[in-house]
């Protein structure tokens, strides 16, 4: 069924605290996504970057119901789900610069971050490729009556592929603790949904399987807090999968070596009126929980943070080229 923002944000307990954090985080996402951009274009990140600058609010919406034994599976535009998950931004850095300080010795670079200590499983570049993965991790997590849930992130353009309709099968089949999380931004690489979904409404197809699901405003992070709260009670107490739609947008092209000449510019723009950061600014001075102050304060922390994090991978080392087929080719052993 579909379920409206104002609904949804009756399970939110709102506080100025809490809601200042949510703000930090999404200006965190996004000031380190600039900084990534910035980086890209001076040569010192290489290979292919995908940023996520505009979909803020869904990583950070969503990570709030989540503990630290749950397991979030990614696609390739993750950083900004590893930063709301706990991953250190400069352990992130380190990777994308290819750093052996990186999450990954730096083997795995942008779309392939990887994090087990807050159980971050990718960063995943195969699209649809890593719905089974996550399907099996809830179905581990439950064989061994473990009470966790796993957050599986995957774009629109996933959903026309084979391993959508299998996860989605198997998963309630199973009843795994699994909740799917579709961030809709209506372009899959180049293309409209339109043009490669029969049925663009994604959070009706959930249900043909038997799991419910909701359609969210992924511009309003308190209607993704509440409605991902929602979610995961139903996965905590044994009822089986459950799927969000979060209707969200990117600014910014596809990836860094696309010319986004497909897209009508006034649709971006219409967008960006929308956009989750100045959307939860406003909401909040209305309230009278945020100054200007706290607004500096804000960007103060966030933009030492970020320095940080270049900072720590400027400093990081280059694998030697003697570790080259390190952990591609395993050791023989003598018996």
């Amino acid at each position: 069924m579909k379920t409206k923002t104002a609904e949804v944000k009756e399970a939110v307990k709102e506080d100025r605290e809490h809601l200042l954090e949510l703000l930090r985080q999404m200006i965190l996402i996004r000031r380190y996504e600039e900084k990534c951009s910035e980086l890209y274009q001076a040569t010192k990140i290489r290979g292919f970057m995908h940023l996520y600058i505009g979909e803020e609010a869904s990583a950070v919406g969503v990570m709030q119901a989540l503990t630290p034994e749950d397991s979030v599976v990614a696609t390739y535009r993750e950083h900004g789900q590893a930063l709301a998950r706990g991953v250190d931004g400069g352990e992130m850095m380190a990777e994308m610069y290819g750093k052996v300080e990186g999450s990954c010795r730096g083997r795995g670079g942008s779309m392939h971050i990887f994090d087990a200590k807050n159980r971050f499983f990718g960063g995943n570049a195969i699209v649809a490729g890593h719905l089974p993965l996550a399907v099996g991790i809830a179905l581990a997590d439950k064989m061994q009556n473990k009470p966790n849930v796993t957050a599986l992130f995957f774009g629109e353009g996933a959903t026309p592929e084979g391993e959508f309709h299998e996860s989605l099968n198997m998963s309630a089949l199973w009843q795994v603790p699994l909740l799917f999380i579709c961030e809709n931004n209506l372009w899959c690489m180049g293309t409209s949904i339109k043009y490669h979904s029969s049925n663009p409404e994604i959070y009706k197809k959930p249900p043909t399987y038997g799991i419910p699901s909701e359609r969210v405003d992924g511009m309003d992070v308190l209607a993704v807090e509440a409605a991902t709260k929602k979610a995961v009670q139903h996965i905590r107490d044994g009822n089986g999968p459950y799927f969000l739609e979060i209707m969200t947008y990117r600014y910014r092209p596809h990836s860094m070596f696309d010319a986004d000449t497909y897209r009508p510019k006034e649709e971006v723009e219409a967008w960006k009126q929308k956009d989750c950061i100045q959307r939860l600014q406003g909401y909040m001075g209305q309230k009278g929980w945020l100054s200007d102050q706290d607004l500096d304060a804000i960007e103060k922390n966030v933009a030492a943070e970020v320095q940080r994090a270049v900072d720590f991978a400027e400093a990081g080392t280059w694998e030697p080229v003697e570790d080259l087929t390190r952990f591609i080719y395993s050791e023989r052993r003598e018996s």
